[in-house]
Formats: C-alpha cells, structure tokens, sequence
C-alpha cells in the first residue's frame, strides 16, 4: 500500500510517503522553495517523495492531508459568533479566502497534484484525518512502543489544543481534549510576540532567552504571579483556562491586546530590532517555569489516564525542549519517544500513518532498533556527480579523501579550532540538523558560541548550541538519562565538569553573562549550565559518527557543537549548491560535501 501524506497552507509545509507502513520519504517544502517556514503547497516535496520512492502519481492508494478543513471553519464560526461583535474586521477579511478556496480544498488538492503527474483515468482517494490525530499518529507508530501514552500539545488544530491519547497496536483512542481558545502554544506563542519575536518561527528565541532571567528576582516572581492569577487558571489535570480578556488570537490580527498587556505588566512589547532588556529575559523566565508545570502536570494526567510508563510527544509545543528534559527527569514515564518533526511538518507524516493504520486497517509492524524514523534522514541525498558540477562552478578548490582518512583529516581541522560545513547523506526531517546537514565546531573553544553567532549563523549572541556526543560516553558529560538521538532534551552538564559562577554573578546584567566560561564545554554549556544532547549512536549516521570516534581519539573530548547548516531567517540546506552559497557567504572555514574538503582560503566567489 503507497500513501502520501501532506501537510500544507498554514506554515511549514511538507510532505511524506510511506509504502506497506515503512517510511520511505519526508521532507519540508522550505528546503526546496528556500522560504522559511514555506506554507505553500508542497510541489517539489512531494515530486522528491515519488521520485525517491519509485513511484508515480497513479500508482498511490491515497492522499492524507493533515487536518479537516470544514471542523476548522466551524471553529472559526462559532469563535466569532462567541465573540461578536468584536473580531467583524478579522471575519470580513477571512471569509472570502475560506468560501473561495479554504472550503474547497479537495478541489485545490486535486488541481495541485494534477500538476505533478497524470491520475490515469482515476483520481487518488483523499483523506482527512484530524489534525491533534495527525500529531499523535506520527510520534505513535514510528514509536519503538507497542503501546503508549500519547501527549499532542500545539497552538490549535480544529478545535483542539491539547489531547491525551492511548496507543495501543494499529489503534490510536482519544481520551481527553482541551478545546480553543484555550492553548498553551498560544500561550507561549503570545509571550514570544511580546518580547519582540516572530510567532511560529521565534518560540525557539524565548526558549533560549529564558535561562537569562533572574529567577530570585522581583519582576520574574511578579510575571509569573500575574500569569497565574490574570492570564490564566491552571487546574491539577493540566488543562488551561486562559482569560481572553487579555488576548487577541480569537478575533484579531494580534496575539495580544497590547495596551491591556501594557498595563499589567508595566512595560511595553519589544520591537523586532530594538535592545533586549533584562525585564524581557524575566518574561521569558517566566512563561517557561509555567509552561514546564503544565507540562508535567499533563504528563501526570496522561500516566493515570492510560497507565502506561510510555509516553510518546508531538506537536509544536513538543519541541520545547527544556520542558521535556524535566519531564525525563521527573521519572513519570519509564521511555519517552518525541516526534523529531513535532511541529505541522510531521503532521504529513502522521496523515499518512494514520490512513495506514486507522483508515485501511493495516496491522502495524513495530521497529524497535530505535525506532522506524531512520535517524530522521528521510530527505534527499546527494552524489559526487551532484557535488562535483557545483565546483567547477564555482572554480573551487577541493580535495577528495574517503573512509576514515576523511574522517581523520576533518576531525583534525576541528581541533585547530575551523568551523566545518558538513554535507553528508539524506537530508534531515524536521527543524534540527543531526549530522547530515550541520555546521560542526570544537565544544572546547571559549570564544565559538560567539564566532558561530555573530559571524557564521548572524543571529542573536544569547542563542546557546547543541552538543552532538558519542552515546556510550555520553554520561561522562551531561546528566542524562538515556540517548537524546533527536536533539530534543535539555539537561545539565556535569557538575564536575561545571565551573563556579563568581559572588555577583547573579547581580550581573544578562549581557555581561553572555561569554562566561561555565564549563570545560563551553562552546555548549548555556547559562545555566544546561545543554541540548545530541546523543550519536552508529545506526544512522555512520560516517558521523565515526568523525566524533576520530575527534575522540585525536583529542580525548567525544563532544563536537553541532548547528544548523543556515543562517538567519534561511532554511537549512538542502543540496550542494545550497551548501556552497551559504559556506561562500559566512567565515565557515571548510566544507565538506560528501567526500570533498573544500577550503575557503582559496574559495572563489
């Protein structure tokens, strides 16, 4: 059986293939189109799932997409009737695009993948599974788990916000829902606006943001009260009730009504490219401690809802990393599997699971080495005959060295202290690069965070970097309690390998905390002391993993940094040509492209 499943037309669009329940392909539309964050229709996504799978349009059984539109645009009809009169404006502007187009999406669906092949007399049958089911499907099935809790967390789908699910063999059961306008992505998304950051894409911003905030001190203690008693009630099961008397999300063209926020909090949001002041690092401070509690407290009523010690994550809110490394901590749940696409990505890819399994009844087959997600290398891959054409392009200056020679000679460049691009196999699903397509650096180097933001990546000096690390050896660095192959669980960093803040630190402005040396990795150590582990076992990424062997042997530190291969307000590269314009365009020092070492002393532009 060949299913296709997309998501598309709100943000982060992509698409995904699967055939007899194995997954063959995933990718995000923005790596092709080079648009951040692309909602489009996912054309070239889904031309590059066909063409990897071997199969034409036809040939699918059916198409998923991944959410209902008709539930949503009952949502959004009883929302502004709820509301009335206020949101008129909002209704005026978005009616028209729902009666012309929103509500005819199989029509639009069809008209778009007629684009991409011939139906052959018969057209592809379309589904529509339920956006939270979409989540829950694509953290469950590829889950190592015969059965699982299952916790979706987002801004809103149709009407939920937050669902408690238990997967069990092929069957996906709802237990509980949190309904709009009640979320908790809104929530934090509303927080994210109002210090400066664009929602949807700079939640990862305030997550970062957060550690800076004093949390002994007055205005945090003061933010997190007014949360507690004016934005919002916060019942023992977890779910929220947020007082909308605060919000615009429901009705407006704002998360926020500032001037209401303005007089609570007593200070203004931050504009986009103004200063950020220490009230703004508290604000973030503080929506993460609530966001953490309602978390856990979710996870608690998850446990006692299924009685499962597994638990399985998804949805925007999932990439919350800081929130899931404590509730790894906290020992609720024996396993915990987190979709690494989390976010409206993998909801292709849950639409597609959940046609599998639920639609056609399939039996699901479970994967347990460590899972069926393949290290989340679902995208394209690239050849020498692919690589070698953008060289002569661009008269560059290479060298060709293969196996553990290759290996040997980067991991070598690494501890001179060279910032390398690195392009190998298929390209990553979901928003964080693990190894094929990665800038890599010595986690040793004091002065690297700073380089690698200002100079390379150009994006904010507070944002910290993530720790790619030898799983066997990884709990001789970081307090962590099983692997982390996905990058999505925050924990401390050994308190032997921690150095001791000075008296004052704490009454130190959050910009002269910046370049502390906190530990003897500080090119990964975040201010307080925490880090988000990259655990590399040998399953997927060989030839990464034997780069971090050879960094390991050579400097006796089995910790590499690990970043994006982009900059700022870029997608993550996809193809050589991607890799060598962004390499070309930064002070990265090398580049390697498969077998290929690339130097930018004699790269020419």
């Amino acid at each position: 059986m060949k299913i296709l499943g997309i998501s598309a037309f709100y943000h982060d669009a992509a698409a995904a293939f699967l055939q007899d329940g194995e997954i063959i392909a995933a990718a995000q539309e923005e790596r092709f189109s080079r648009i951040k964050n692309d909602p489009a229709f996912p054309e070239q996504a889904i031309r590059f799932c066909l063409q990897y799978a071997g199969v034409a349009l036809h040939e699918v059984d059916a198409v998923a997409f991944y959410d209902k539109p008709f539930l949503k645009f009952e949502r959004l009809l009883e929302t502004y009737y709820a509301f009335a009169p206020a949101g008129l404006g909002s209704f005026l502007r978005s009616m028209p695009v729902w009666i012309k187009e929103k509500l005819f999406l199989k029509r639009i669906l069809y008209k778009e993948l007629s684009k991409i092949g011939a139906f052959g007399g018969k057209k592809p049958l379309l589904l529509f599974p339920e956006h939270h089911l979409s989540h829950a499907a694509s953290a469950y099935y590829p889950s190592a788990f015969s059965e699982a809790a299952i916790l979706t967390l987002d801004g809103v789908g149709e009407w939920a916000t937050i669902s408690i699910a238990r997967g069990e063999g092929k069957d996906i059961t709802l237990l509980k829902q949190l309904d709009f306008p009640h979320s908790l992505g809104l929530l934090y998304s509303a927080f994210t606006y109002y210090c400066g950051f664009a929602v949807n894409s700079g939640e990862y911003k305030l997550m970062g943001l957060a550690p800076y905030g004093n949390r002994r001190g007055e205005d945090c203690r003061r933010i997190v009260e007014l949360i507690r008693t004016r934005l919002l009630d916060i019942k023992e099961d977890g779910s929220i009730l947020l007082n909308q008397e605060y919000f615009d999300y429901a009705t407006g063209s704002r998360m926020v009504k500032d001037r209401v926020w303005k007089e609570l909090l007593g200070f203004s949001r931050r504009s986009e490219d103004s200063p950020i002041e220490q009230i703004y690092c508290d604000m973030a401070l503080a929506i993460q401690e609530v966001t953490e509690e309602i978390v856990l407290k979710l996870a608690a009523e998850a446990r006692r809802l299924t009685g499962s010690d597994r638990l399985c994550m998804a949805g925007g809110v999932a990439l919350n990393c800081v929130a899931n490394g404590k509730l790894q901590a906290s020992g609720l749940f024996k396993e915990l599997f987190i979709q690494p696409a989390a976010g409206d990505a993998g909801g292709a890819l849950g639409a597609a699971y959940a046609a599998q399994h639920i639609y056609f009844g399939q039996e699901r087959t479970v994967v347990h080495a460590p899972d069926a997600l393949k290290g989340s290398l679902l995208g394209p891959e690239y050849s020498e005959t692919d690589i070698l054409p953008v060289a002569r392009k661009y008269g560059a200056f290479y060298r060709k060295m293969e196996g553990g020679a290759l290996t040997e000679e980067v991991a070598r460049l690494i501890a001179e202290g060279n910032v390398i691009g690195w392009f190998q196999g298929r390209m990553e699903f979901g928003p964080r690069a693990l190894g094929a397509r990665s800038i890599l650096a010595d986690a040793r180097n004091p002065g690297m965070q700073k380089k690698l933001n200002l100079s390379i990546k150009n994006r904010e000096g507070f944002r910290p970097f993530a720790p790619a690390v030898l799983a066997e050896v990884a709990g001789d660095y970081f307090e962590l309690g099983g692997d982390s192959p996905y990058m999505l669980l925050v924990q401390e960093v050994k308190k032997e390998r921690q150095v001791p803040l000075p008296a004052d630190y704490a009454m130190r402005g959050w910009m002269d905390k910046l370049y502390f040396e906190r530990s003897d990795l500080p090119g990964v150590t975040h201010i307080d002391y925490s880090a988000r582990v990259q655990t590399v076992g040998g399953e997927a990424q060989p030839r990464f993993r034997q780069l971090l062997e050879a960094f390991y042997k050579l400097t006796g530190c089995a910790v590499l940094i690990n970043t994006s291969f982009n900059v700022r307000d870029e997608p993550i590269v996809n193809t050589p040509e991607d890799a060598f314009r962004c390499f070309g365009q930064t002070q990265m020092d090398y580049l390697v492209l498969g077998d290929f070492i690339f130097s930018k002393k004699a790269y020419i532009a």
